[in-house]
């Protein structure tokens, strides 16, 4: 058995669906459909149960699954491993705002507890680039949110938010069980800085500000803007607010997706390890190692 053959594997069983597989494997279905079945031919066992609705396990398929993923854990250790033995081996990490506490790990402590050779950074990013430097290469994965452009990346959705707009605590509409924007339409919203991404700024900004609004660049900055000067923005339901500052939902708003971010052609071993052992994830459902 080839590594590769378990990793299409282990995809097809946590997905359960060969096309939503192959989309995660960045192939298409026809191979990988041949590559189960050549596995199935190897191992003299049927692995799957196939069916118009998607696929299931069987007894067969259950076992191989837990052994396909140990074996892949360990080769990709050994990787590590290898990587780190063979230099200073270092892997930068952005973040932005409070994504990496929002995504209930902290990167740092996590990815060194099981690899300590090697070194990690984490760096903070500003809403200039929702990418926390990954679309400069100034970093090898990001713990952010979405929406931006998604040229070049794979991303991750570790849970989705629902968001509301930041107000201060005497404001009238602070008062308010939820508002919807067309309530917000008459206020000041908080400007992101020039150059941001596109559809960062669509979701963020849905509310066109004034040309005189403030530029901030960090979460606080927005907190600061609302106490001091009342302007609005948005943010997670679940951020920790300062006393002075509250935040009432929107109903019609679509949730602040939460995310993890690489480069789809630069996904090598330490950023494998990184999905893997740092970032939470559902039942049945592993990082990508192709």
């Amino acid at each position: 058995m080839e590594l590769r053959s378990l990793r299409y594997f282990v995809a097809v069983a946590e997905e359960l669906h060969f096309g939503r597989a192959a989309a995660r494997l960045h192939m298409t279905q026809p191979p990988l459909s041949r590559a189960i079945r050549q596995l199935e031919a190897d191992l003299g066992a049927v692995l799957l149960h196939r069916s118009p609705a998607g696929v299931s396990l069987t007894p067969a398929g259950s076992v191989l699954y837990d052994e396909a993923r140990a074996m892949l854990e360990r080769a990709g250790e050994l990787r590590t491993r290898i990587s780190a033995a063979a230099g200073a081996a270092t892997l930068t990490v952005g973040v932005l705002a409070d994504s990496a506490e929002r995504a209930g790990v902290t990167p740092a402590a996590a990815f060194r507890e099981r690899h300590p050779d090697v070194t990690v950074r984490v760096r903070e990013g500003d809403f200039a680039d929702p990418t926390a430097g990954l679309r400069a290469g100034l970093v090898d994965v990001a713990l952010t949110r979405a929406p931006f452009d998604e040229t070049g990346l794979s991303l991750r959705v570790l849970r989705s938010d629902p968001v509301g707009v930041v107000l201060r605590t005497d404001d009238p509409l602070a008062r308010r069980d939820h508002l919807c924007l067309s309530d917000l339409a008459d206020r000041q919203w908080f400007r992101l800085p020039d150059g941001a991404d596109p559809l960062w700024r669509a979701y963020w900004n849905p509310v066109p500000p004034q040309h005189d609004a403030p530029i901030v660049r960090t979460v606080q900055e927005c907190l600061q803007a609302a106490m001091w000067n009342g302007t609005i923005g948005l943010t997670a339901l679940n951020h920790a607010l300062p006393e002075g500052v509250t935040v009432v939902p929107l109903t019609d708003m679509a949730p602040s997706r939460l995310v993890v971010a690489w480069r789809t052609a630069d996904a090598g071993p330490l950023v494998r390890a990184f999905l893997r052992d740092v970032v939470s994830r559902p039942s049945r459902r592993a990082p990508p190692e192709a």
